[in-house]
């Protein structure tokens, strides 16, 4: 059932509507990505909390899109915080992993708490690129043709993001 035309998708009806085509639709998505039924309604359910948070803002006509890009975001940093954890397990040797202290795990903890918070600071367009390239590792022409954008525009976008990156980490 199309959407109406409204003003708004703050109004309850055309929120209801919306839900109701597209919820299933994204949790599909979500779930292909994911493989896990509950992560993936958990993050549509998210990405349809984050539209309700900001409907004044969104233009009815691409709220579909809007809550995609909403949901595909909330995979990727799901994605990342993960792969962030198993990289740095990885770098320490199993006798150090099986004995680390509280206070050793306090820290890794909080690193990778600061971490994820800058990675979610970056810009959407640079937090894309940042994740395709250094989680996902695909190059920047696959990125490039992903996202219909240049090599040159990639280039810029990850240089954009290891340069606010690098001055995070140096206040970390």
């Amino acid at each position: 059932m199309p959407l109406k035309k409204t003003h708004t998708i703050c109004e309850e009806n055309a929120y209801r509507a919306l839900f109701s085509d597209v919820a299933p639709l994204l949790r599909n998505f979500l779930y292909a990505k994911t493989g896990k039924l509950q992560e993936a309604e958990d993050l549509m359910q998210e990405a349809f909390l984050k539209l309700w948070e900001n409907c004044k803002k969104v233009n009815p006509e691409n709220a579909k899109a809007y809550v995609f890009s909403i949901g595909k975001n909330l995979f990727l940093n799901t994605k990342t915080r993960e792969k962030v954890i198993i990289k740095f397990k990885k770098t320490i040797p199993k006798e150090e992993q099986v004995s680390s202290s509280p206070h050793d795990e306090l820290v890794e903890k909080e690193f990778a708490q600061k971490l994820e918070k800058a990675i979610a600071s970056l810009s959407p367009n640079s937090k894309e690129v940042f994740l395709l390239n250094r989680i996902e590792g695909k190059k920047y022409r696959e990125i490039a043709e992903l996202l219909g954008i240049s090599i040159k525009t990639v280039e810029k976008r990850m240089h954009k993001a290891l340069v606010e990156l690098r001055k995070i980490h140096q206040s970390i």
